[in-house]
Order: C-alpha cells, then sequence, then structure tokens
C-alpha cells in the first residue's frame, strides 16, 4: 500500500501525517508513507486544498486532516 500525504508541511499536514502512521499501525498492515510538498506535484493529483491524503493513487480527502477511524477504514478496505 502506497499512501501520500500532500501538503507543504503545515501543523494540520503534519497531523495528517500522525494519524496515517498511527492507522497503519493499529491495522497492522505494510504500507509506505510518503510527504509530498511540491505544488506541482500536489496538483498533479487534482488537489488544490492542503492536507490530503492519497492511497493506492485514490484521493481519500482533501482541505482536512482525517479522523483516526476515516484512515482505519481506508487501510482496511
Amino acid at each position: 500500500m502506497e499512501i501520500k500525504v500532500l501538503g507543504p508541511g503545515c501543523a494540520k499536514c503534519t497531523e495528517a501525517e500522525k494519524i496515517m502512521t498511527a492507522a497503519i499501525a493499529e491495522a497492522g498492515v505494510t504500507a509506505t508513507i510518503e510527504k509530498i510538498s511540491d505544488f506541482q506535484q500536489i496538483a498533479k493529483h487534482g488537489v488544490f486544498s492542503t492536507p490530503a491524503v492519497v492511497i493506492d493513487g485514490e484521493v481519500k480527502c482533501v482541505g482536512k486532516v482525517p479522523s483516526k477511524k476515516e484512515a482505519l477504514d481506508w487501510i482496511r478496505k
């Protein structure tokens, strides 16, 4: 599983990354998390509001920090 956290590195982006890391650990799945802060790379995903989370190429949330429950639901599917 490949997870990308998109954002410039603000507090909300950092929080989204922490939540995704915790969800992976709790779910016990193997995944990589990549932090993307380059705006051109972020725009390539069709994202114009951060933070955003992309899992295996699918944008899961934009412009908000996901809850841990949301993150677990995405990872377990």
